[in-house]
Order: C-alpha cells, then structure tokens, then sequence
C-alpha cells in the first residue's frame, strides 16, 4: 500500500501540521518506507511462534518478577470519599457539564 502526496497532505492537514512541499516529498518517502518494512513483516509466517513479552526472552531465560495478583489492602472506601462534596451508593456525584 503506497500513500500519494493527497495522502500526506490529508494527514497533515488531520494533525495541524503545516508542512512545506519539501517536507511534505520526505515524509512521503518516510512514510512509504515505513509501510513498505510493515508489509515485509506481515509476509513472515508466525503459526505457532510464541509471543515474547521482551525481547530479552529470545536469547536468555527471563523469569517474570510479577507479584501474586492477591488483595493487599483493606477496603477504604468510605474514609476515602469522607471529603467528597456529594457521594451516592459509593460512587462520587460530580456536577453536569456537558448538555
């Protein structure tokens, strides 16, 4: 998928970027690059690659340092909305404001 000089100037144009000719025929090339490495990637056969969370993991045992996913603290709900100016069933009341 190539993106045309109208491309970048629609996506320049999406994110308030003011952008000369010259700029606009680099990030042309830039972008086109891009999608061209993205494109290679997306050929590469991955059935049955494991996913690695680092890429440490490719080249050496990792051992996650994760705690147990376990309640650590007590409930504190309440003392913790005492100095809200409006609570209901739990949960802070804020003002409307957006009609």
């Amino acid at each position: 998928m190539a993106l045309t000089p109208t491309d970048v100037s629609r996506i320049a144009h999406l994110a308030r970027l003011d952008i000369s000719p010259q700029e606009a025929d680099a990030m042309l090339t830039q972008l086109n690059g891009f999608f061209s490495i993205v494109e290679q990637m997306s050929a590469v056969d991955t059935q049955g690659v494991e996913p690695l969370y680092t890429p440490l993991s490719a080249v050496q045992e990792i051992h996650l340092r994760l705690r147990e996913d376990a309640v650590t603290e007590a409930n504190q709900r309440a003392r913790n909305q005492a100095s809200a100016p409006a609570v209901e069933d739990g949960l802070f009341l804020v003002p409307k404001v957006i009609e």
